[in-house]
């Protein structure tokens, strides 16, 4: 049976001959003969329910044949506007005014929680390849951070039933919250396929009618990331110290669970837009961690007194941070240091090298990357715009990993700076645990520093501790 509201009327082209049932009162569906026209020939039915043929008594008398037609779904009420001048229409959910930013795709097939809450997505649109969004909810444990930080999020089909026991929100009512827009029910394949042929485009997200597509095609191609720093705004502003560690059922390290009381390595965090798995991960392998802002000085980060420094993952353009990479080189050889993501492009920089911008980007939880000097695989999480040219990199760095999907560099170690670096997630959470043992390397590195054992004279010496 097909539903309908008061007053529906079947289209001249319909063909049925049974009936209709309406909420409320009902009609007999027309045969070609009753059309005249483009208006169909009806007569009201008072009082009488029509279905398979039986009659009964209904509440309400008659349908009106000339009302005009209501669709039972939302119609179109957003547009997401291309920087090329594609427009694509689609369903408003989340907050609903007008917003912009750099349109990438993240193949991930779980987690869309974790990727809002990344601070390094901040200045982005979010393109899900994977077409169902929402299903499980929004819960207060599996976020990032403390807020949503990318612009925007395009996704195929906003999930209509919320099903998870640990949800407190729908996707629409956390975006709403957030102040967060989101647009449904776009060709997000089509999409995708166009960013990964043209590359990452500038777009806008819109509910305003009142805007033209010219004047939101305008705005897109008038805007640009490239050059701006995105992470003063999001980077702590005063020190802190973190101690949260990986919740126990989630705990999958070995090294981890067989710490057994081992002395606790102290180690300052830089934040660039650090993700809270990371800082737990460090937690979890026995560090005390200081949380710094991104732009504390070198000296101040010394008078601390570390046994390692780390420099996290964070958002946009590397060269848009001076003030990052001159404390990084002040930094480099006076302690064992590990980068992830944006700390692996400064690390990049602060030996001399240069970062250039990809074409499309690195996001999801499937990317394939090789250790240059085992050969093993390991599938990682990546999300990040930017990557080290190993052309420019000094002698003595050492590239250690590969990217397998387009040959660029997802690794590095400098053995006589005591610093190692990868482009990728080793925490991510969901995601794969392939490169978790990076932690456990840095903290064996930081141990024979301690020792006396930490100047490493070849880079293979070195690879035992960023590759075992």
């Amino acid at each position: 049976m097909l539903q309908a509201s008061v007053g529906t009327s079947c289209p001249p082209s319909c063909a049925f001959s049974e009936s209709h049932q309406i909420s409320g009162c009902a009609f007999l569906l027309p045969k070609p003969h009753q059309f005249r026209g483009n208006r169909l020939q009806t007569q009201s039915i008072t009082g009488r329910y029509v279905q398979s043929g039986r009659s009964r008594r209904a509440p309400i008398a008659r349908a009106e044949a000339n009302a005009a037609p209501t669709a039972p779904w939302k119609r179109a009420d957003a547009r997401l506007v291309l920087a090329d001048g594609s427009v694509w229409r689609g369903r408003a959910f989340g907050a609903t005014d007008t917003e912009i930013g750099e349109v990438v795709f993240n193949t991930s097939i779980t987690g869309y929680e974790e990727i809002m809450t990344d601070p390094s997505y901040r200045g982005q649109f979010v393109v899900f390849t994977h077409p169902h969004i929402g299903n499980v909810g929004i819960n207060t444990e599996d976020a990032e951070s403390k807020q949503v930080h990318l612009n925007g999020v395009i996704i195929r089909d906003l999930s209509s039933v919320v099903s998870n026991y640990r949800s407190k929100f729908s996707l629409d009512e956390y975006l709403k919250k957030q102040n967060v827009r989101g647009i449904a029910n776009v060709d997000t394949r089509a999409i995708t396929r166009r960013l990964r042929d043209s590359g990452n485009l500038n777009g806008v997200i819109t509910s305003d009618t009142s805007k033209s597509d010219e004047e939101l095609i305008e705005m897109a191609k008038s805007w640009n990331i490239v050059g701006q720093d995105l992470i003063s705004g999001i980077s702590i502003k005063e020190p802190y110290e973190w101690k949260d560690p990986t919740v126990e059922e989630w705990e999958f390290s070995a090294a981890v669970k067989n710490r057994n009381g081992t002395e606790p390595l102290h180690i300052v965090a830089y934040d660039f837009g650090c993700k809270n798995n990371i800082l737990r991960r460090l937690a979890s392998f026995g560090c005390k961690v200081t949380v710094v802002p991104a732009d504390y000085p070198a000296q101040k980060v010394m008078e601390l007194q570390p046994d390692g420094i780390f420099l996290s993952n964070g958002p946009g353009d590397p060269s848009a941070v001076p003030y990052a990479v001159q404390s990084v080189q002040e930094l480099l050889g006076q302690k064992p240091m590990f980068g992830i993501c944006m700390g692996h492009q400064l690390l990049g920089q602060a030996f001399g090298g240069k970062t250039f911008k990809l074409k499309f980007g690195h996001h999801g939880g499937n990317h394939p990357v090789r250790h240059n000097a085992t050969g093993r695989i390991e599938i990682s999480a990546q999300n990040h715009n930017y990557a080290v040219d190993p052309d420019t990199l000094p002698e003595g760095v050492e590239v250690t990993h590969i990217n397998l999907n387009d040959g660029t560099c997802a690794g590095m170690v400098w053995p006589a700076k005591r610093a190692m670096a990868i482009q990728y997630h080793p925490e991510a959470s969901p995601g794969p645990h392939d490169s978790d043992v990076c932690f456990e390397q840095f903290m064996d590195m930081i141990r024979k520093e301690k020792q006396g054992n930490g100047s490493y004279t070849s880079a293979e010496t070195a690879a035992e501790h960023v590759n075992a």
